[in-house]
């Protein structure tokens, strides 16, 4: 039966030339590796050099047995420089899907963290709705998903991202911009900028007014808290905005209070159920909290 060790012994004198070459290229003493070339013929059952004058040449079916040898350890070392490119460079793709608010400032901040130690790893990114992100990490077409709490979380796998207080955005030359935090009898009778009806935090924000005996006056919904941001600038009307959407630079003119008390948005991190993470998602999941942290310490 033909060993390994023996093919090796074989490819190491016929890219050297000599078994005294190939003995110190594979580490062991020369007659090791004459041994193990005779084993070899032994198995094979025909004769892989003729020995002229102390040296070994070839024979014509000798030659030809070292193409097939020689293009099988060519297919082995690209696996192992395929292994190493896998362990050390990240070489694969990572499907993401993220909400908006997510999605527009701490997870393109992981993404170009993250390539810089992962550069040859190709990054599909979808900023779509929560339900939409589920149901896609649900069927396997994402990697990694990043939603708001409205989802049904059966039938994936989950980790909480984390929790947010909501803030309210105006416009910096509105009368709440005197206040240091708004309170809910601040916004009694205050035209409001609503996120959609079946956002969890809306719905929070809406229970916390009526505690206090006020109803929500909404002239305005839109989903995504970077529109509320929007028109909140371009209005009377104030709007309940996650903090995860903002940044200040895309937002002049923009003034911003605590809510309090306060309100939170929750998200969560999704993942295809029953399936083992890997090392990519388990490296991007590592830089996206570490992301997350920087930017709550800025909150």
């Amino acid at each position: 039966m033909v060993q390994h060790r023996q093919l090796e012994a074989f490819n190491a004198v016929m890219t050297s030339g000599s078994t005294v070459r190939a003995a110190e290229l594979l580490g062991v003493t020369q007659p090791a590796v004459s041994r193990l070339i005779s084993e070899l013929e032994k198995g094979l059952r025909f004769s892989l050099f003729d020995r002229v004058r102390g040296r070994l040449v070839p024979t014509p079916e000798g030659k030809l047995f070292f193409r097939e040898v020689e293009a099988s350890f060519i297919g082995l070392d690209r696996l192992r420089t395929s292994a190493a490119n896998i362990r050390d460079f990240g070489t694969g793709s990572l499907r993401i899907a993220s909400l908006a608010a997510t999605g527009s400032v701490i997870v393109p901040a992981a993404v170009r963290s993250f390539r810089q130690s992962h550069s040859r790893t190709r990054i599909t990114l979808h900023v779509t709705g929560s339900a939409a992100i589920r149901n896609g990490v649900a069927d396997g077409q994402y990697d990694i998903g990043i939603a708001a709490d409205e989802i049904d979380i059966s039938g994936v796998d989950t980790q909480l991202f984390g929790n947010f207080p909501g803030l309210i955005a105006m416009p910096a030359d509105h009368p709440l911009t005197r206040c240091e935090t708004v309170t809910p009898n601040l916004l009694d009778g205050q035209p409001l900028i609503g996120l959609a009806p079946e956002d969890r935090a809306r719905h929070r924000f809406d229970a916390t007014l009526a505690e206090e005996g006020g109803a929500p006056d909404y002239v305005i919904e839109t989903p995504s808290s970077m529109t509320v941001c929007e028109l909140s600038l371009t209005g009377d009307a104030v709007g309940f905005v996650n903090p995860l959407a903002i940044r200040k630079d895309r937002y002049p003119g923009l003034a911003l209070r605590p809510f309090e008390p306060r309100v939170m948005f929750r998200i969560y991190m999704l993942f295809p159920p029953d399936s083992q993470k890997s090392l990519l998602v388990r490296d991007f999941t590592t830089e996206i909290m570490r992301q997350r942290n920087i930017f709550s310490g800025l909150l």
